[in-house]
């Protein structure tokens, strides 16, 4: 289970990673920015089991995905993305980071939209580029809701649940912890192992909190310097 968590733990930055460089290029004089930023978020506001299901469809043989691939000329990648044991996580992971991009979006431009434009204006003036406002502006200006928001999409990745329950029932080799936990409770019904990994699950995300609050005091101490 652990070994599946670790396809949504890279998703997660992916995730992250993604959000902020789409929130940085509609934060700033793009027409129609509000409208992207609620086609971005309109995911998250749909049920878990909705998407479950879309997605069920979307990843049938024949279906959609396929036909996209198809008409592209790519049919060389068509798979059966929720029965091949190499394929169903990555799929799985997709659509994690699809369900929950748009929340992640939404909060990185807000954070980016409150950082003074004067200072921005001041790096203009100084030959700042727009890798450079990114880097030295954007990124140290929204480290307090980056860090929440890595916090969140980490354990996120550790506890992932529903979409892989609905879809696969943590089968063909995507069972992870909370599914386990799950089947050993109400289905097993060896609650007492199932209370022990849920506390060995709340370990590891404190675990993760505390390593993410020193790097975070460490990159904030470097930048003092």
């Amino acid at each position: 289970p652990f070994k599946v968590s670790l396809y949504y733990f890279v998703a997660s930055f992916i995730q992250i990673g993604l959000a902020v460089v789409i929130a940085y290029l509609i934060s700033f004089d793009l027409w129609g920015q509000n409208f992207f930023k609620g086609v971005y978020f309109f995911p998250s506001l749909i049920n878990s089991v909705a998407i479950s299901f879309i997605f069920i469809f979307f990843f049938q043989p024949g279906s959609t995905l396929d036909t996209v691939l198809s008409f592209l000329g790519l049919d060389g990648l068509i798979q059966y993305w929720l029965r091949d044991p190499k394929w169903i996580n990555i799929s799985l992971a997709f659509v994690s980071v699809w369900r929950y991009i748009g929340y992640n979006i939404v909060m990185f431009s807000a954070a980016m939209q409150s950082i003074s434009p004067e200072i921005i204006e001041a790096a203009e003036v100084d030959g700042a580029n727009k890798y450079q406002q990114f880097k030295h502006i954007m990124i140290p200006g929204i480290s307090t809701i980056l860090g929440l928001q890595l916090f969140l999409a980490i354990t996120g990745a550790l506890s992932v649940f529903e979409i892989p329950y609905i879809m696969t029932g943590g089968g063909n080799g995507s069972m992870t912890f909370v599914i386990q936990t799950v089947n050993y409770a109400f289905k097993n019904h060896r609650v007492g192992l199932a209370s022990a990994l849920g506390i060995i699950l709340l370990t590891i995300c404190l675990l993760a909190t505390v390593i993410q609050k020193i790097i975070f005091k460490k990159m904030k101490g470097g930048e003092r310097v």
